[in-house]
């Protein structure tokens, strides 16, 4: 089993019940997961005239291969209603792969870690929380660092914890 961690956000619909409807079927898909953050409310990035999200990270167990993974993501995405509109745009439901485990893979289809995540506070401040101490392989930082390291940001506010 390798130890993974995700990133999940909505904003558009019943944003936590998205969220609590991906956790499930994720579970029901190969992925166990052990530890979900609390939900975190954050304003758009990239593209700002669109309705706050909530974010979380998830870290977890599969056996299933990074692209077997990214296909498991993907299939949730679109079973949830995700359509493809444009960069950064609003979604009813997001699923990145931030780790797998320390492994380090970039082509045109998936690339991990995530290339963006340590200029994303709702993804490092989520993940410290479950994680703190995963270090990032390719800058051989933890995850406490990279936060303490970030400059400029987001409005972030830390919600309620994820329910079963």
């Amino acid at each position: 089993m390798t130890l993974i961690a995700l990133s999940i956000g909505s904003n558009l619909g019943k944003r936590e019940e998205n969220i609590n409807k991906a956790i499930k079927m994720l579970s029901e898909r190969g992925v166990i997961v052990q530890e979900v953050s609390s939900f975190y409310e954050t304003e758009p990035w990239g593209y700002k005239d669109q309705p706050a999200f909530i974010n979380i990270a998830v870290k977890a167990k599969t056996s299933l291969s990074p692209q077997k993974l990214l296909d498991v993501v993907k299939s949730i995405e679109l079973k949830l209603g995700r359509e493809k509109n444009f960069k950064w745009g609003p979604r009813l439901i997001d699923i990145d792969i931030i780790f797998y485990n320390d492994l380090i893979i970039d082509n045109d289809e998936i690339k991990i870690p995530h290339p963006l995540m340590q200029e994303r506070e709702f993804v490092l401040k989520p993940l410290v929380e479950i994680m703190p101490h995963m270090v990032h392989p390719l800058f051989q930082r933890n995850i406490e660092t990279l936060l303490n390291e970030f400059k400029g940001g987001i409005e972030i506010g830390k919600n309620n914890k994820h329910q079963d």
